[in-house]
């Protein structure tokens, strides 16, 4: 190992890398609190630019792409031009952009702007899992990863709730320039504390593997957020998985021959990383599965608002975002194996419960089950990476630091886009059996259509019109009996990524090593300090 990179592979003194945390979590921090405040800001930008809701849509998913698709370059950098200076620049880009958002003037200049703030903001969370990995020594990573993922859990607590509240009572814009000054302070702050990391010269870029990790991720990723909408059998979906595929057999295939690929796939063959990133990818679908389904119920069967539904789901991820650094202290103490099991029965009995939702589940009951549910996530989603991550050498802390986050991110998506086809699915499924049970000709509907069409026709319409609009209220009833249903169901199967993570944990523990038996000192033995018996190979004691 070079002199340069002992250098960067050795720990902060215990207050200075504290201190630099502080840094990464700002920096973490203000591009998921980004990420959380768009989610309800899409009507807002349909009414304000005149825009339709598939064009608006971009806003989120170019951001995504963006983001994703450079994150495979984040090892390279990293080793290229210092993790401090990548983490550094990524931060003031993002800044950047949020200005630039914060100043666009129809959709299109909106759009393209989120690009360059998702090129620039898609580099700060693995070269900051990267830093902490460099400035920490290995038995407080645990605890440093929790109070990193805290960053993490707040800011989608505080997104749909303070979105809600800017958009209803200040500007659109805001939403952009309320990251200024937290970026601005991020970026000071990193200068300042961040242990400047040395450089690696010599190496190549791999741009073949760089092309097609670009064309593998960004194809698969579009082709997953947009399925539904498009139908998974359009020529558009179809092309895209086409692409995908066959992108990701080259990439393999450069990426497994090049000395210094930018995806350093070699690194799964470290058995014990590749069952941290599949249990960490699992945990993932499965918790998007709650941050999907949970928002939906809320809003289309209780008609909560985006501010009363985040008012609502704000408890569940300040536990979540406290049990995080308490996880990570556990796991430097005693291991992944009890945090690993614990978290995940507790998340999976708990998703189980909420296949037993209704229309009319209290939102006191449902909080309190997603409340238990999110202590689940926060005792293994941190220890379940930490885990993999510990396992490596220093060397490839970069690149696994790169693949974690990259496999989680894809996951996140397939998880969204799997919950939501299964949804729509089974929303069909039950609409059909409901009609089929109380059809438009049996007692039971003739007499809620009648007394309903009775209190209508009290409005002053005629007879007629009552009836249908009767009819119509029936019909919504049925929809919504039916979309309940089809998220409680969704809820069951969401439970199954949890429940067969568990065996995985236990290929993740590391037993104890034995601590050598401690030689007798001079004084234990009562011999001469001069006396001490060296014993050579085969041979006698003889005396030293």
């Amino acid at each position: 190992m070079s002199e340069s990179l002992r250098a960067e592979n050795k720990p902060q003194s215990d207050g200075s890398m504290w201190l630099a945390l502080i840094a990464i979590v700002l920096g973490t921090f203000v591009s998921v609190l980004n990420s959380s405040l768009m989610n309800v800001a899409l009507t807002k930008f349909v009414a304000v630019f005149g825009s339709d809701v598939s064009t608006v849509q971009w806003v989120i998913t170019a951001y995504m792409l963006a983001s994703a698709v450079v994150i495979p370059m984040s090892g390279y950098l990293g080793e290229r031009f210092g993790n401090k200076n990548i983490f550094i620049w990524s931060v003031a880009g993002f800044t950047a952009g949020s200005v630039l958002c914060g100043l666009a003037w129809n959709a299109s200049s909106l759009i393209l702007f989120r690009i360059i703030q998702g090129i620039a903001g898609g580099f700060i969370m693995p070269v900051g899992m990267a830093i902490i990995y460099t400035i920490f020594p290995r038995e407080k990573t645990g605890m440093a990863l929790g109070l990193w993922g805290v960053a993490a859990m707040v800011a989608p607590a505080l997104g749909p709730t303070f979105g809600g509240y800017l958009i209803q009572y200040y500007s659109w814009r805001l939403l952009f320039f309320i990251n200024i000054p937290i970026g601005i302070f991020a970026v000071v702050m990193g200068q300042i504390l961040l242990k400047a990391s040395p450089r690696k010269t010599g190496l190549k870029f791999d741009l073949a593997g760089a092309v097609l990790s670009i064309l593998f991720f960004g194809s698969l990723l579009l082709a997953l957020s947009k399925g539904q909408s498009e139908g998974w059998t359009s020529l558009f979906i179809v092309s895209l998985l086409f692409v995908a595929v066959s992108s990701l057999m080259l990439l393999l295939w450069v990426e497994l021959t090049v000395k210094q690929p930018v995806l350093d796939l070699r690194i799964f063959k470290n058995m014990k990383f590749s069952f941290s990133v599949i249990s960490s990818c699992l945990v993932m679908i499965g918790m998007m599965g709650g941050t999907f389904l949970t928002p939906l119920y809320l809003q289309n069967i209780h008609s909560l608002n985006a501010m009363e539904t985040g008012l609502l789901m704000m408890p569940q991820a300040f536990i979540m975002a406290l049990m995080m650094p308490i996880a990570g202290k556990l796991f430097d103490k005693i291991g992944i194996l009890p945090l690993g099991v614990a978290g995940l029965t507790i998340l999976g009995i708990t998703t189980l419960k909420l296949h037993q939702l209704t229309t009319d589940t209290p939102n006191e009951w449902l909080n309190v089950v997603l409340c238990i549910r999110s202590v689940g996530i926060g005792l293994c989603m941190m220890p379940l990476t930490s885990a993999g991550m510990n396992a490596l050498s220093a060397q490839q802390i970069g690149n696994g630091s790169t693949l974690s986050n990259v496999c989680r991110q894809v996951a996140g998506s397939m998880g969204i886009a799997l919950f939501t086809a299964i949804m729509s699915s089974r929303q069909i499924f039950h609409y059909a059996h409901i009609n089929e049970s109380v059809s438009v000709d049996s007692y039971v509907a003739n007499n809620v259509i009648s007394g309903m069409a009775g209190q209508v026709y009290q409005w002053s319409v005629d007879m007629s019109t009552a009836t249908g609009m009767a009819t119509s209220v029936l019909a919504g009833i049925m929809q919504k009996e039916a979309l309940a249903r089809a998220i409680s169901d969704t809820f069951y199967l969401s439970a199954i990524p949890a429940i067969l993570c568990i065996p995985v944990v236990f290929f993740l523990r590391t037993r104890k090593k034995q601590q050598p038996a401690k030689e007798p000192s001079a004084a234990d033995t009562g011999t001469p300090t001069a006396a001490r018996q060296v014993e050579a190979p085969g041979s006698e004691p003889v005396q030293a």
